[in-house]
């Protein structure tokens, strides 16, 4: 993917990727079938980040005071989450960088204090046997046994996986925001590898402190909230709780930089005819794409109001932005392998271990979408049934249903009658383009991904200066990228 990016760095990410890789015919549909994946993973993604807090808020609070929560106070906990969200997210990413810096900070520095807070506080430690070697069946619900004794360990350790593959997912905000970033070519890639390199490794450390930390096993996988218990008993009520703030704040800003690239991509896939295009508008005011931050905060609070009356629906609801996400990243690569002719590489390249790298990630995508539609709680009931299948199949249905149904008629992958702001942008991107127009490889697609036709290069210069006329066309004849 950061392969990809350095090639073709705009803000609809993996469905304009799609749209540029595929044949000439084919470009449009695979640009709406992996838009509305991406689409809907992201919005999924937002819901199950701030979802997720508002059960931590509701159940820390329960536990420390005697708050009595519920499934209403719950969903109004997610109402103020999400507001506050889209306060912040109405102004421009010059702003937001300030929120950058806070969560890098916390999410390092923090996260490392609490750490070593956690290990040097702890009454006793547990053996290095019982954390890489001890095996729990948490699958089992009523007394019942769980997957590991119905199916195997390894039917539990695969669908295990869903959790850690839902954390380290939504990368591919390096791509939605390179529009708003300098020398994206060479940065938003950097960035990245950074996000998924910085997940796995404070990630598994902080997993490590954990684990090594707990006093009694027993007691702390029956506590409504394991992780503060583990972290009361090492560091005492006053200090878990203060760890456990801190935690909150490190999701806090993980739900608000979700929704930030919700709203970009919602913006560019809007821009190019995807969703309605009155959502692809910048406020002049606050310079940022007010409409979609409002629109995909509006969708998470909807799509998270399922989960208020099911016990699994919200690991129903990672499933989806798990698989959704996954789905839309795999099409693209998939189209690298498919159709060589069409990837020209940018500075970023992987050279000769491009090819392995996407054929193991398509395999890995097609293994975790079958894996994280199976049931996780044993034994199926409707309150413990996976319906991941099901939300997943009404996308599926929806987004191939309404391409052969309507959107094959007017649906052309990219934005044809360019207004200011895609001028704008377009002037800003110019410098950053890669020249791939110094290939003869092609299928065709030549004039179309690095020429504008005259009539158009006339329609979208309308309006301005002799000056601003020959910039855009310039920047669209030489680094050629119309999509934008």
């Amino acid at each position: 993917m950061a392969e990809i990016l350095s090639s073709i760095p705009t803000s609809g990410g993996p469905y304009f990727w799609a749209y540029l890789l595929a044949p000439t015919k084919e470009a449009p549909f695979f640009a709406w079938v992996t838009g509305w994946f991406n689409l809907i993973g992201q919005i999924a993604v937002t819901t199950g980040i701030d979802f997720g807090l508002a059960n931590l808020i509701s159940t820390t609070a329960s536990v420390s005071n005697g708050y009595h929560g519920s499934a209403g106070k719950t969903l109004g906990i997610l109402a103020l989450i999400l507001t506050s969200h889209v306060v912040i997210n109405l102004f421009s990413v010059r702003k937001l960088r300030y929120m950058i810096y806070t969560s890098i900070a916390l999410n390092t520095v923090g996260i490392g204090c609490m750490v070593i807070a956690v290990l040097a506080k702890a009454r006793t430690h547990q053996s290095a046997a019982f954390v890489f070697g001890n095996f729990f069946d948490g699958t089992g619900a009523d007394d019942s046994p769980g997957w590991s004794i119905r199916a195997s360990p390894a039917y539990v350790a695969a669908t295990g996986v869903l959790m850690s593959q839902y954390t380290i997912l939504g990368y591919d905000a390096s791509a939605h925001l390179c529009e708003e970033t300098r020398k994206a070519v060479r940065d938003a890639p950097i960035g990245l590898l950074s996000a998924i390199g910085a997940s796995a490794g404070i990630g598994f450390f902080v997993i490590l402190a954990l684990l090594f930390s707990i006093q009694d096993f027993d007691i702390v996988r029956e506590h409504p909230l394991p992780v503060l218990k583990i972290l009361t008993d090492a560091c005492g009520e006053s200090g878990g709780l203060v760890l456990m703030v801190l935690i909150m704040l490190c999701v806090w800003h993980c739900g608000l930089f979700s929704l930030t690239s919700n709203s970009r991509m919602m913006f560019a896939f809007a821009r190019d005819g995807g969703i309605p295009h009155r959502l692809h508008i910048i406020d002049a005011r606050f310079k940022s794409p007010m409409r979609t931050v409002l629109f995909g905060a509006s969708c998470s609070f909807l799509l998270a109001l399922p989960a208020l009356g099911s016990e699994v629906a919200f690991a129903g609801t990672t499933s989806i932005a798990t698989i959704g996400l996954y789905i839309s990243y795999g099409i693209p690569i998939a189209m690298t392998l498919a159709y060589p002719q069409n990837f020209k590489r940018g500075p970023f390249k992987l050279g000769s271990l491009s090819k392995p790298i996407a054929l193991i990630a398509c395999l890995w995508i097609a293994l975790i979408t079958v894996v994280f539609c199976l049931p996780t709680i044993n034994p199926v009931t409707s309150q413990t049934f996976n319906y991941t299948p099901v939300a997943l199949g009404i996308v599926g249905i929806f987004a191939f249903g309404s391409w052969f149904l309507w959107a094959r008629k007017w649906f052309t992958g990219r934005c044809r009658n360019h207004c200011r702001i895609c001028i704008r942008q377009l002037d800003f991107l110019g410098e950053e383009m890669v020249d791939r127009t110094d290939t003869g490889e092609s299928d065709g697609r030549h004039d179309r991904h690095h020429r504008l036709k005259s009539s158009e290069s006339s329609g979208v210069a309308k309006g301005r200066d002799t000056k601003s006329q020959i910039t855009v066309s310039r920047d669209f004849e030489v680094k050629g990228y119309e999509g934008l």
